[in-house]
């Protein structure tokens, strides 16, 4: 009968043996041969489970004794100037090794942080364990994770906080960083996974309670899968790059362009300066971060770009689609510093009309970073010492210039939605301390407006070049969303007239009708609803919202991949120099166009979702608050309130609202009660009760109280659960006439 070698003699063969250490290199020092492997599996396995042992692959090693070749990470110099350095799978007793680096003239420099593997040689009687010689370097951005620790006999697991991810994470005893059960936490991969099995991580950050503040953007950017982590090769090309000189640019860095952001802006992507002329006329010139000079095709800058389409932005944190060197620093138009630019000069006659439009390839030099505030303050007659100096000759001939645009925008009539953004202001803590409308000024219209208007100058400059681009298109309504919305406005005592070809002057009509009555938010909203929604495309349908047979988005490439392959198209289509549109950015415009439309719609629901996340938590200590609101949606589940104070939307149950039958009508979107006859329909002004608010998912519930002032009729609060919804007999006109007499009746 064959012997089976005890655990001790296991563990003592391993020591002496690391580089042969598989099962099948145990099982042959010890004779082991058929059936009894099977025991010896289980003693091995045994082992693993006490600590005694880490299997790496098809090899086990003793867990208090580190392999010859290691995985390190640099933990910095000591007082001495020696570098030392630390295991990154550590599972045994005691303390983490400390490996003194011994480096040769031939070795890479070395700092915090580095990761390289390593050949160790065993030293005792030391404040060291071990030396080790580099046998190559590691890339230091290994893969990040975000979840939920869960605390288990042998270490934990990751739960992964993205609803889509079923894939859990092993983390071993010891890379745990003692977390504890329930915290949400950011872990790395913890060395190559394994043919079979969980993949491991370790714990290199304890983000705290999941409904925190902090983790509400995390969790949504893990959610939505937006790349968030540079790899080490994008950030090593953004680091080589330095600031382009002036060649064969254009000088313009005796131009006072100024800058014109929000008070908070990290980069500044935008520039501009007008010249008036003593005929009326002007010369508006609108300057540009060249992107295209420092992420060229096929690079590692810019296939990361591609990939992510655009930046994102949080109330707590922006995701960039640029390294920070980049976006932050090269390619931002900071004050005072001379930086590469993509100009644009077009000049305009007294009623806003341009009449010409030339492009440069230029450098500049920004005579102000200003702010939105700072420069409505100044034109209303309160200049800073900022401002001052500047008023005659920058600010004042920005503000003509725009009033000129104003007469050209009035004849081209594009879509004049009036929504008023909220804005989520938060502590240093990262939790909301309120929540506020943006302001809207002249300052930040007269930049929307100057960049529309360089934006399609783009878009015209490139189709008479003949030059392949993407296009930015905005398509008109379909018939079945503006029925609906014919169905809502009529509904309001407002029409909008069928049978003819939409334009946006007959949308603008009925805006300018509902302005200052109390369904003016309401047709608004509605409005919104009707549009297609807007996205890229190497295909000129043109941008219906704005009024323009062509757009194209020129003004952002800092935060937008679409900007970039204009930019690249205006400098092939110039003659510019060698880092225009490829063959392949050219062969690749349709699959383009497509992922950075996904990206941008990714990025706007992540953005969405965060907002709940924190209005939730904003509402949370408010429970059984009243507050007033307006009917936002209406569906066979339930109906959706938007809160006046914050602009967050609750839901109402329909198991809420009663115990009479409640008939959903699509067509008016109504529901109507069976027995009291009580109407809900859009628009409708209501008071609510907040009975629930949940942080992680962002959810709200509500409960009706009151519907334009008047109290919900007796039998239509508090009934049972899972009141049914039918659907009203007869024709659809039948039903929308009906339901239309009804809302003016309940609203007068």
């Amino acid at each position: 009968m064959t012997r089976i070698p005890s655990k001790a003699e296991i563990l003592a063969w391993i020591s002496d043996h690391p580089t042969k250490a598989a099962k099948r290199d145990i099982a042959k020092a010890f004779g082991i041969k058929g059936a009894a492997r099977i025991d010896l599996k289980r003693l091995l396995k045994e082992l693993e489970a006490e600590g005694k042992l880490s299997k790496r692959r098809s090899s086990y090693r003793d867990a208090n004794v580190l392999p010859p070749v290691t995985v390190c990470e640099v933990t910095g110099p000591d007082a001495d100037g020696d570098l030392y350095a630390r295991p990154l799978e550590w599972s045994g007793d005691g303390d983490v090794p400390r490996i003194l680096m011994t480096l040769r003239d031939s070795d890479p420099a070395m700092g915090k942080g580095n990761r390289f593997l390593g050949r160790l040689t065993e030293v005792p009687g030391e404040d060291y364990t071990h030396t080790a010689r580099i046998i190559r370097l590691i890339g230091d951005n290994p893969i990040r994770l975000l979840g939920v620790f869960r605390k288990g006999a042998e270490g934990g697991r990751l739960i992964p906080v993205d609803k889509g991810s079923t894939k859990e994470w092993i983390i071993p005893a010891g890379l745990t960083g003692d977390a504890q059960d329930g915290e949400l936490i950011e872990a790395e991969q913890a060395g190559p996974k394994g043919r079979m099995g969980l993949p491991k991580a370790r714990v290199i950050a304890r983000l705290g309670d999941p409904t925190a503040p902090r983790a509400v953007s995390l969790i949504a950017i893990q959610q939505h899968g937006i790349p968030d982590h540079f790899p080490d090769a994008v950030i090593a090309e953004a680091d080589a790059k330095t600031g382009a000189p002036l060649g064969k640019r254009k000088d313009l860095r005796d131009l006072p362009l100024v800058t014109i952001d929000p008070s908070d802006a990290r980069d500044h992507d935008d520039a501009c300066y007008v010249e008036a002329h003593d005929n009326g006329t002007f010369t508006i010139w609108v300057a540009i971060a060249d992107v295209a000079y420092y992420v060229t095709p096929g690079s590692e800058l810019d296939r990361e770009a591609r990939k992510r389409g655009n930046s994102t932005y949080f109330p707590d944190r922006v995701v960039p689609m640029l390294p920070d060197v980049l976006s932050g620093d090269l390619c931002s138009l900071h004050e005072g510093v001379d930086r590469a630019c993509l100009a644009v000069a077009m000049t305009i006659d007294a009623e806003g009309n341009k009449t010409g439009q030339t492009f440069h390839r230029a450098l500049m030099r920004s005579a102000a970073s200003l702010h939105y505030e700072e420069v409505q303050d100044a034109i209303d007659g309160n200049p800073n010492e900022r401002t001052a100096p500047m008023m005659d000759d920058v600010l004042k001939p920005l503000y003509a210039a725009y009033a000129a645009l104003l007469k050209a925008r009035e004849r081209r009539q594009p879509l004049e939605l009036d929504l008023p953004e909220r804005r989520i202001e938060l502590s240093d803590e990262g939790e909301v301390t309120s929540v506020n409308f943006k302001d809207r000024l002249d300052a930040h219209k007269l930049i929307e407006e100057f960049m529309v208007l360089a934006n399609a100058a783009a878009a015209e400059t490139l189709i008479a070049k003949q030059s392949p681009l993407l296009f930015r298109v905005h398509e008109e309504p379909n018939p079945d969303k503006l029925d609906a919305l014919r169905e809502v406005v009529h509904a309001s005592g407002l029409t909008l007239a069928k049978g003819q070809v939409l334009q946006t002057a007959h949308l603008n009509r009925l805006l300018n009708q509902a302005r200052g009555t109390d369904d003016a938010e309401l047709v608004n909203i509605a409005t919104l609803r009707s549009m297609t929604q807007a996205y890229y495309n190497a295909e000129n349908f043109g941008h219906f919202g704005l009024a323009l047979k062509a757009y194209a988005h020129f003004t952002s490439p800092i935060r937008r991949y679409a900007d970039l392959i204009v930019h690249r198209a205006l400098v092939s289509s110039h003659g510019w120099g060698d880092d225009g549109l490829s063959p392949t950015d050219v062969e690749r415009l349709d699959e383009t166009a497509k992922s950075i439309s996904d990206t941008e719609r990714r990025s706007m629901i992540a953005e969405r979702d965060t907002t709940d996340r924190y209005l939730a938590a904003f509402l949370s200590e408010r429970i059984g608050a009243e507050m007033p609101g307006r009917i936002s949606g209406i569906a066979k589940f339930g109906v959706f309130v938007k809160l006046d104070e914050t602009g967050a939307d609750g839901m109402v149950p329909m198991r809420s609202l009663g115990n009479e039958f409640f008939h959903y009508d699509q067509d008016s979107q109504t529901l109507m009660g069976s027995d009291s006859g009580l109407v809900i329909g859009l628009g409708q002004k209501v008071k609510v009760t907040l009975a629930e608010a949940t942080p992680v998912t962002g959810g709200l519930i509500v409960e009706l109280l009151e519907i334009e002032g008047k109290a919900l009729p007796r039998g239509s609060r508090g009934g049972r659960r899972g009141a049914p919804v039918r659907r009203r007999a007869g024709s659809a006109k039948k039903k929308a006439a009906k339901t239309k007499r009804k809302i003016k009746r309940t609203r007068k």
